[in-house]
């Protein structure tokens, strides 16, 4: 198979493979799914040949993301998306709770929707400073 990219759209599925492969693999441990880290290090073992060298190193042989790469940007990109989705997360199982875990349906749907905007808002405003549990 030959697919045929500009460097701009390399670069950006140099990103994209990145990212998916941390958030399969990068919770693993020694339990990593091999398959996307080869197909990860195919992808980056092109770097070179696309003039785009810093963005990749070598480690018994086999191309990985380098350090440039790394520090570039790529985890503030990650971590915005684990905020995004650590907020909506924790604003529907708030909302479900406040509900008390009822089943959701059509009759409460709207209910349900309100409540996690609701805490959303709140969120987006105060993070999580106005957050507390009862001991």
């Amino acid at each position: 198979m030959n697919i045929e990219l500009t460097d701009m759209e390399f670069r950006r599925l140099l990103d994209m493979a990145y990212i998916g492969n941390w958030i399969l693999n990068s919770t693993r441990g020694f339990d990593r799914i091999k398959e996307y880290d080869d197909v990860e290090s195919k992808l980056f073992s092109h770097c070179t040949s696309c003039e785009m060298p810093t963005l990749v190193e070598y480690s018994s042989g086999n191309a990985q993301p380098s350090s440039a790469f790394e520090d570039g940007g790529i985890h503030e990109a990650i971590a915005d998306y684990e905020d995004s989705v650590f907020f909506e997360i924790l604003a529907e199982e708030l909302a479900r709770r406040d509900m008390e875990f009822e089943p959701i349906g059509p009759d409460n749907m709207t209910e349900l929707a309100d409540r996690i905007d609701e805490y959303i808002a709140e969120f987006e405003q105060n993070g999580v400073d106005n957050i507390s549990l009862d001991k």
